[in-house]
C-alpha cells in the first residue's frame, strides 16, 4: 500500500522551483510560476541541470527534505496539481524509475483549472531535459498565436498522459471537461481517452470552523448561528465602512477578478441591482481593469458598496461569516 501522499502546488514557490525547474531552463518557465513583481529577477537566472547529475537524484528524495522526512520508503503517491507541476510524472519515470528508484511510486494529476495548461513553443521541449520518447506527450497544436502560432508543447497534456491517475475537483467538473472543446479547452479528447475522476473539493475544516475562527470576534456553531450571524454582519459593515444595519441584505463576493470568475458579469449586475435596498462587498485581485472597477464602487455608490482589490485573509473570513448572500458568478466550475 502507498504510505504517503505528497502534494505539489504552485503556491509553495520555493518547493516547486527546486523540485521542477532544477531539471529545466529556468529563464523560460520561471516567470510563469512566480508573481510578476519577481519576474525581472529571473532574467539573471539560467538554471540547467544534467539528468545524470548526483544533485538531481535528490530532488524527490523525501528523506533529504525536512518537510517530508520520515520512514516512508519509496511506496508513495505524488499528487501533481495543475500544469505548474505536470512535469513530475515525466521526471519520476525518466529520472528515478529508470534508475531503479521509486519503482512502486505513482502520480495522481489533479486538474483544478483546465483553462491554464502551460503552452510553450515546441522548440522549448529541449529545455526540459527529457528523453525524446516524451516528445509526443507534449506535442500540441492549437489555433492561437501566443506564444507562437501552431505547434507547441503542452505541460498539462503531458501530465495527463504520463500520470497514473487523473482527477479533478468535482464529479460535475469531470463531466464538463470531457463534454467538448469549449469546456475541455482542447484537451477534452485527451481526457476522454485517459479517463478522469471527479472528487468533491474539500475545505480546511479547522481554519474555517466558525466555532474557533481566529479572524472573527463572535464564534458560533449550528445551535448559535441565528444569534451570532447578525452580530457578525454588523461587525463586517463597520469594518469596511458601510452603514451598520442588520436589516439591509448584505451580499459578499470573494474571488479572482477575471472573466472566468464572471467578474465582468458581477460588475454589470451590481450597477443594475445596487438601487435596491442592499449592500455589497467585493474582495479580490486579478486583472487591473476589474480591480479598478470594483475600487470605484464605493465612489459611485457610497454607503452601498465596498470594493477591496487586495489579498486579505482576515476580511475573507469576516465576509464569509457576516454576509447574508455569497455571489459566485463563475462561467465554469473552478
Amino acid at each position: 500500500a502507498l504510505k504517503l501522499f505528497v502534494s505539489f502546488t504552485a503556491i509553495n514557490v520555493g518547493l516547486i522551483v527546486f523540485l521542477l525547474t532544477i531539471q529545466c531552463s529556468w529563464r523560460k518557465f520561471g516567470a510563469k510560476l512566480l508573481q510578476k513583481s519577481m519576474a525581472p529577477k529571473l532574467d539573471k537566472i539560467m538554471w540547467t541541470m544534467n539528468l545524470g547529475s548526483a544533485s538531481c537524484v535528490k530532488v524527490l528524495n523525501l528523506n533529504c527534505s525536512k518537510y517530508f522526512s520520515g520512514p516512508y520508503g519509496e511506496d508513495v503517491l505524488f499528487i501533481a496539481n495543475d500544469w505548474h507541476t505536470a512535469l513530475i510524472p515525466c521526471y519520476l519515470k525518466s529520472m528515478y524509475q529508470s534508475k531503479g528508484i521509486y519503482l512502486n511510486a505513482k502520480v495522481a494529476f489533479c486538474i483544478h483549472n483546465i483553462a491554464y495548461q502551460g503552452r510553450f513553443p515546441f522548440s522549448d521541449f529541449s529545455l526540459l531535459n527529457l528523453p525524446d520518447e516524451y516528445r509526443s506527450s507534449f506535442d500540441f497544436i492549437d489555433g492561437y498565436e501566443k506564444p507562437i502560432m501552431g505547434r507547441k508543447i503542452n505541460w498539462m497534456k503531458a501530465g495527463i498522459l504520463e500520470s497514473h491517475r487523473v482527477v479533478t475537483v468535482s464529479p460535475y467538473y469531470a463531466q464538463e471537461l470531457v463534454s467538448g472543446v469549449d469546456k475541455g479547452v482542447e484537451l477534452d479528447n485527451v481526457l476522454r481517452k485517459s479517463c478522469i475522476t471527479g472528487i468533491v473539493n474539500g475545505m480546511d475544516t479547522q481554519e474555517w470552523n466558525p466555532a474557533t475562527d481566529k479572524y472573527t470576534d463572535v464564534k458560533y456553531d449550528i445551535t448559535t448561528v441565528i444569534d451570532a450571524k447578525p452580530l457578525l454582519k454588523e461587525a463586517l459593515q463597520a469594518a469596511v465602512g458601510l452603514p451598520v444595519d442588520k436589516k439591509i441584505p448584505l451580499i459578499g463576493f470573494i474571488g479572482r477578478l477575471e472573466e472566468q470568475k464572471g467578474s465582468d458579469i458581477l460588475v454589470a449586475a451590481i450597477h443594475k441591482f445596487i438601487g435596491l435596498d442592499v449592500q455589497i462587498i467585493v474582495l479580490g485581485t486579478g486583472k487591473k481593469k476589474f480591480e479598478q472597477e470594483i475600487e470605484k464602487l464605493e465612489v459611485l455608490y457610497p454607503d452601498k458598496a465596498k470594493g477591496v482589490a487586495k489579498f486579505n485573509v482576515p476580511l475573507a473570513h469576516t465576509i464569509t461569516a457576516g454576509a447574508d448572500f455569497m455571489l459566485v458568478p463563475s462561467r465554469f466550475e473552478p
